[in-house]
Parts: structure tokens; sequence; C-alpha cells
């Protein structure tokens, strides 16, 4: 197929006219985009990376409160996104929505500059010991982090989804820019972090707390102006007028009112629109399935409802079953995104305690070790992209090269391994400490900070088939309508983990304070068991591991019907 005139699958220009394949859209249009997350991320994490640090060392919060505060805030970042996802496809559509979340974010950042940067506005501090901050300096700070958390979950499934819209799923020389689009979108991702972790943290820990916002602000701001000069060469979904909610509500009242029908002997007969109809208004029609079937009594043709509510077609009651089975995914991403969680919060204190100059000048901010997992990532995924997924597919016959729960199990396997790593060490720290006889919070244990690479390198190489694999499973297997509310299925799993981590914290807190008279996670990581938690969490990630290999040996992917593209989210089981 030539690369000539209209998109095939309805998309339009910011004037709402149809547009020439050949100009818009594609990687011309993703490189902007693109750029944009990098930017983006550079400026989040140069807040994020850190947080836990400031709260403890400007902020004057101790190290449990700190911990669930950093990991609330994030939570909010990564729940918020279902907000943004349902105003982008009910109403207002994914560019506006980006737009407005956009300007509250630059609000957010302008905000937390000013309030980290004058005295006035943040804790006197004396010889590295800062007082208690007022309630004034607490509710400004709080407020700008959490309008970067609110805005920027907003944006999160819009900017992806937008993204992949700038590829025709009906066009196939279309379709394996589009499989790539994830790896890089991941890539920029992690490259933001990178210089984050390195820069911005640096300068936050050894010149100024004020200067590293207001850096994460610039950053923030280049990241708003490059995302808006692709304008003219960006493609826009059509904003249908259909409420995922109503649906939603809809079939399950219309499949609860035909309960008492008996479904016909063979799915065929279930109500359903012709071919060409969807074909036409540019959407696919869903092939029926067999899990839930009490749904497909919605479809029944039979249905004693008044004609003027006909019955539900298969194809909705179909989206409706995606998001159900998409659910029992999300389920079990709980812990590993529990192990997520790890990585910004108690990983950077536990790398406080231990030695950190390299040389007799340089001082390694224990935040920027995590720069290494994000290293790893920016080394695995083109290996992915340009080497892995060519050799399976020939391996396979899968576009992908393997299925996308197969990706996710990988990254769950190998997160299990960096639980093992991590457990290890921990338990070599203790054995440092008890041999030293350290005890004081404030004591650097006589290993270096570098023991700690293995845990982050390995979850790197995690992160690249976990996170990736999460973020296109869920696009690929949400109904059309429900693209950006699908995206949130991963975006929310990532909330639902740094939640969870919360809980867990505080729980064991309290339950082994109170059984043994002393925390496993204290103020004090010289004089408690955090080896204990570390290898409660390998354990209960194993099980978890086992448990999804069951669940996704059943999963049956969405499979679509078009006479103009093969269809790409028919992955078989895994």
């Amino acid at each position: 197929m030539e690369d000539t005139g209209y998109t095939l699958d309805g998309t339009v220009d910011f004037g709402g006219r149809p547009v020439l394949a050949s100009r818009t859209g594609k990687w011309k249009a993703c490189y902007f985009i693109l750029v944009y997350q990098t930017l983006e991320r550079f400026a989040y994490f140069g807040v994020a990376a850190n947080l836990v640090n400031y709260m403890t060392t400007q902020l004057n919060k101790d190290l449990i409160s700190s911990i669930s505060n950093v990991n609330n805030w994030s939570g909010s970042a990564w729940i918020t996104p279902i907000l943004g996802a349902y105003i982008a496809d009910s109403f207002l559509g994914r560019f506006w929505t980006i737009t407005l979340s956009l300007i509250i974010y630059a609000i957010g950042f302008v905000l937390l500059a000013v309030t980290t940067s004058l005295k006035s506005l943040r804790p006197t501090c004396t010889n590295g010991i800062c007082s208690n901050a007022s309630n004034l300096q607490l509710t400004l700070f709080y407020l700008s982090i959490y309008t970067i958390a609110i805005a920027s979950g907003a944006v999160k499934p819009n900017m992806s989804t937008f993204g992949a819209d700038q590829f025709d799923d009906f066009n196939p020389q279309e379709i394996s820019p589009k499989i790539s689009f994830f790896n890089w979108w991941m890539f920029t991702t992690a490259f933001g972090i990178l210089v984050a972790t390195l820069l911005v943290v640096y300068i936050q820990e050894r010149i100024g707390w004020g200067l590293g916002y207001g850096l994460s602000a610039i950053g923030f701001l280049l990241s708003f102006v490059t995302f808006f000069l692709g304008t003219p060469l960006y493609r826009h979904k059509a904003r249908k007028a259909t409420s995922i909610t109503r649906d939603f509500i809809r079939v399950m009242v219309v499949a609860f009112r035909n309960r008492k029908l008996h479904l016909p002997s063979s799915p065929s007969e279930l109500h359903e629109i012709e071919l060409p109809y969807y074909i036409n208004i540019g959407k696919r029609q869903i092939h029926h399935t067999s899990h839930f079937k009490f749904l497909d009594k919605a479809a029944i043709n039979e249905s004693e409802i008044d004609v003027l509510n006909p019955p539900c077609t298969v194809t909705q009651v179909e989206g409706i079953k995606l998001l159900l089975r998409m659910f029992q995914i999300w389920l079990l991403m709980l812990i590993p995104s529990n192990i997520l969680a790890l990585e910004v919060t108690i990983f950077i204190k536990q790398g406080t305690t231990m030695e950190r100059n390299l040389g007799s000048i340089f001082h390694i901010p224990a935040a920027s070790l995590w720069s290494f997992l994000v290293f790893t990532i920016l080394i695995s995924l083109p290996i992915y992209d340009h080497y892995f997924i060519p050799f399976m597919r020939q391996k396979t016959g899968n576009r992908r090269g393997i299925t996308l729960l197969q990706r996710v199990g990988i990254g769950i396997a190998i997160e299990v391994i960096a639980m093992a790593i991590t457990y290890a060490v921990e338990i070599k720290r203790m054995h440092v400490i008890q041999k030293q006889q350290i005890v004081g919070p404030e004591e650097i244990v006589p290993m270096s900070i570098f023991w700690l690479l293995p845990q982050n390198v390995v979850l790197g190489i995690s992160d690249t088939f976990l996170l990736t694999g999460l973020h296109e499973f869920f696009y690929d297997q949400s109904p059309e309508e429900m693209k950006c509310l699908g995206t949130t299925f991963y975006t929310s799993t990532i909330a639902s983990g740094s939640f969870f981590s919360t809980f867990l914290v505080y729980m064991i807190d309290k339950v082994t304070r109170n059984i043994a008279g002393k925390s496993w996670i204290g103020n004090n990581l010289n004089d408690c068991h955090l080896d204990y938690y570390y290898g409660f969490l390998f354990v209960i990630s194993t099980l978890n591991f086992g448990v999804f290999l069951w669940v996704s040996s059943g999963y049956i992917y969405k499979e679509e019907n078009s006479k103009e593209v093969n269809d790409m989210g028919n992955e078989g089981i895994v």
C-alpha cells in the first residue's frame, strides 16, 4: 500500500479535517512527543528521585512518614490518569486534555521552585540541621507537589496514547513502527530520568535544593514548548459520542434483565452489526469469546426489553469482557509494582548508610545510584527492539517476537531474582554492622554503595520487559473507544504499588514493633531488620509469579476483524 492519500483510520488535523498520510503523523510527529517525554520525565524525576531525602533532611520528617508521604504522592501521580483518561475519552479529547493539564502542570512547577528558593518559604537550616517547617511552608510545599502529581497524572495516559495515534492501524506499513513506539517511549522516559538522577540530584545535595527544583521547572517549560511545536503534524482521533460509563452500565443492566433467558446454541445468533459498518466508522469489530458468558445475555436478540432499547452488540459486550480480563492481570501487578516503589524510597535511604565517596573529592548522592537502573534500561531497550524482537519473530511468527504477557512474565521473573539479590546484599550489610558494632543512625557502614549496583542493574532489565510490556498490553487490549482509559490500567498498577507499599510499610512497622519491640523498618536502618522485610518481599513475589503464570496461561487476547489490516492484538495464549 503506497503512503499516499488520506489516513484509513479516520484521523483528522487540528481543525477537524481529514489528514494526508504522507504529511502527518508517524515518526515525524512522534519526534516532538518523544522529546517532550524526555524533558518532562527529567523535570518530574528531578522532584521524585530525591523527594524522600528532601523530606527527611529539609522538612525534618521521620523515615516512616517520609516513605509514606512519597508513596502517597507518587500513587496520586499514577492514579489521577483515570481522571485524565475519562475527561479525554468522554469530553475534551486527548489534545485538549493534554493542553489543560500542561497549564496546571506548569503552575505546580513554578510554585515548587518559588517555595524551595525563597528563604521565607522554606525551613531555616544551620550546620546542616533544619528546623521544623511551619504550617504555611508545609502547605505551600504539598500544594506544589500535589499540583504536579495531579497534572502529570492527567497527561500520562493521553500523551502516550496520542503518540500511538500517530500510526494508522489500518495501514500495514505503520503497524511495525507502532510496536516500536512503545519501546522508544520507554527509552526516552529512561533517558530523562537518567539525566535527572545524575544532574539534578547532585545539584540538590551539593549546591542547593531551590536551584535543583528550578532546573526541573525549566526542563518542564521546554517540554511544554516542544510539544506544541509539533501541532501542525499531529493526527487526532475523532472523539466518539459514545459514553464509556453509559456503555458499561448498559451491558451490565441488559445482561441482568435477560438473566432468565437462555443463550443461543451458537454465538453467531447473538446481536451484532455487519463488518462494513465498523469499517466505515473507523472501528474494529471484536470477536466473541467464551469468558464471562453471563454478559452474553446482553446481546440476545430475543430480548424482552422494549424495542426502543435494542440489545447490545457482541462488540459492546466483548469490550466489557476485555476490561474484566485486564482487571485480572491488574490485580497481579500489585506485588511487582510494590517493588518499583522501593527504588525511590527504601533503596535510597539504605544507600545513605553506606560509603559513598568516589576518590577523595566526589561524594555520590544516594539517589543517583538509581541512574544505573535507568542506564540499564537505556542499553536493554534498543537491544530488545533491534535484535530480540526480529530474532524471536523468526522463531514464533509473532509480530512482537513474544506475546505481551510473556514479556510481562519474563519481567516479573527477573524482578524475583532482583529481590533475592537485594535480600542477600542486605544480609551482607547487616553482617558488617554487627561485626563493626555500628548502632548510630548517622554512622556510615564500611561497605561501598556499589554493593547496591547488582540489584539496580537486574531491576533495570526487569523493567525493560515488565513496564513496557504492561504499557503496550493495556493499550493494545483496550476497546477502541477506551484507549486512554485502558492505558490507565498501566498507570494505576504503579499507583496501586505505591499505595500498597505505604500500607505494607505501615503494617509491618506496627506489627513488628508490637511483637518484637523493634521495627523491621525504623528510622535507624543500622539498628533494624530490613533484611527480614526484603526476605518477605522475595517470598510473596515468588508466590505472585506462580499465580501470574496460571492466570496468564488462560488469558484470551482480543481478536478483531477488519478487511484492511491483519489483527495486531490476536496474540494467542501465553
